[in-house]
């Protein structure tokens, strides 16, 4: 089994889904009482989410070019960024060590590809949803990447900051991003990429008519097939 390298903490809510979910399928395959080999690096997410919010991504690349380091010098054989937002700075940290990164775009576009819902909605933090870093990667994969209207967008964003990074579930919040899924389905949206790790602890699919494409389980997944490949 290869040792998986978690840089988490951001939040710290979703990696530990991470965490379980790993374990979750480590133990489905290889029997009960398995578990994975992996190395967490948890950094402090309150600079990181200072320095998002000020546009200083140089100083954010910092501190998870460390992390990805330290789990390198560890013996972590591949990386899982345990957030969407900060792929924004994915090619620095790939640069910074010489194990595979595992792109979380790569993981949520292969399942879109694979459901054959090729025209999907992207929900996540207002950098994921108007900035490229993710959504061009996914049109590389041949998607086309529907995002929500302005005012919709500030609502997602300030429900993860505000509530679901720090363990708030709301019902009242869950019929926002309903509505806002309903509206991404009337504009022709197939699937829903829950494009924020977070997002999957307040939407689940019994909350949505589209199918849910959850990138926090979908990229623990991709982790857990390279630490079992042959």
């Amino acid at each position: 089994m290869r040792t998986i390298g978690l840089i988490g903490g951001m939040s710290w809510e979703s990696s530990a889904e991470y965490y379980r979910i790993i374990n979750q399928r480590v133990r489905d395959q290889l029997g009960p009482l398995r578990s994975a080999q992996l190395l967490m690096y948890s950094v402090d997410f309150g600079p990181v989410e200072q320095a998002q919010h000020a546009g200083r991504w140089d100083d954010a690349a910092l501190i998870l070019e460390d992390a990805a380091r330290r789990l390198q010098a560890g013996g972590a054989e591949c990386l899982v960024l345990c957030t969407n937002t900060m792929h924004l700075v994915a090619p620095r940290i790939e640069a910074a060590v010489l194990i595979p990164f595992l792109h979380i775009a790569d993981a949520a576009g292969a399942a879109a590809v694979a459901a054959n819902t090729l025209t999907v909605g992207l929900l996540g933090t207002a950098f994921t949803m108007e900035q490229d870093f993710l959504k061009s990667r996914l049109a590389a994969q041949g998607l086309t990447v529907l995002v929500p209207e302005a005012d919709e967008r500030q609502a997602v964003h300030r429900i993860i900051y505000e509530e679901l990074c720090v363990g708030v579930i709301s019902d009242t919040s869950r019929q926002v991003y309903q509505r806002v899924i309903e509206s991404l389905a009337a504009r022709g949206a197939q699937a829903i990429i829950l494009g924020c790790t977070e997002i999957g602890l307040l939407i689940k699919p019994e909350h949505s008519d589209l199918p849910l494409l959850d990138t926090t389980e979908l990229h623990a997944q991709a982790a857990v097939a390279f630490a079992l490949q042959d």
